[in-house]
């Protein structure tokens, strides 16, 4: 009996992000194709920008689709009053509903992702994800994207992400490349130099 249980363990602690992966890809290639089909792209990127927006600035927001504590009609309510009022196209609240309905709002984040690298690649774009300390002003995401091209030779569309544990700095992720230019990274090394030197 006791041999199972790390065993156990260690694949609950493994398997919740890719089940989430895969549950997000099923939702997000079936909103892409409708809203494909019914030529509302557009209308998908705003919801995206909306719904990104969100995740990063609301804790509210967060807990609703993560805190196991709402039952699914108060997540549905929930989620219908915030879809109505950040004016949510009908087939992304439609998503979101069925999500809430079926207790999976909480892989919402890999849902938006995914949708974005999908619309992205549809384009002949790349998406790059950074993460800064601070959000960043339009010019400073402007010139990153600018930069990114130059070295990318595609178009950028940035998903910004803000983690004030960075202190200063960003962390860029294109495609399987990072650049990690936290001061937060730059301190983990003097750190760890310093060790080596004592």
């Amino acid at each position: 009996m006791c041999a199972s249980g790390p065993m156990n363990e260690r694949m609950d602690v493994s398997e919740p992000a890719s089940i989430s992966t895969g549950i997000a890809q099923r939702y997000a290639s079936a909103v892409y194709e409708i809203a494909k089909d019914g030529k509302k792209v557009k209308a998908l990127e705003t919801d995206l920008e909306g719904l990104s927006d969100a995740l990063t600035k609301s804790d509210d927001f967060r807990s609703l689709i993560n805190s196991p504590i709402y039952t699914r009609e108060q997540q549905s309510t929930a989620i219908a009053a915030i879809a109505k009022k950040m004016k949510l196209s009908p087939t992304m609240t439609n998503t979101l509903k069925l999500m809430a309905a079926k207790r999976r709002l909480f892989v919402l984040p890999q849902l938006v992702q995914t949708l974005r690298d999908t619309i992205a690649e549809d384009k002949g774009e790349i998406a790059a994800e950074v993460t800064s300390a601070k959000a960043l002003t339009k010019a400073q995401a402007d010139k990153l994207a600018k930069s990114l091209k130059a070295s990318t030779g595609k178009t950028v569309t940035l998903n910004q992400m803000v983690d004030e544990t960075l202190i200063g700095g960003l962390i860029v992720k294109v495609g399987s490349k990072m650049i990690d230019t936290s001061i937060r990274s730059k301190l983990a090394s003097l750190q760890n130099a310093m060790k080596e030197v004592g």
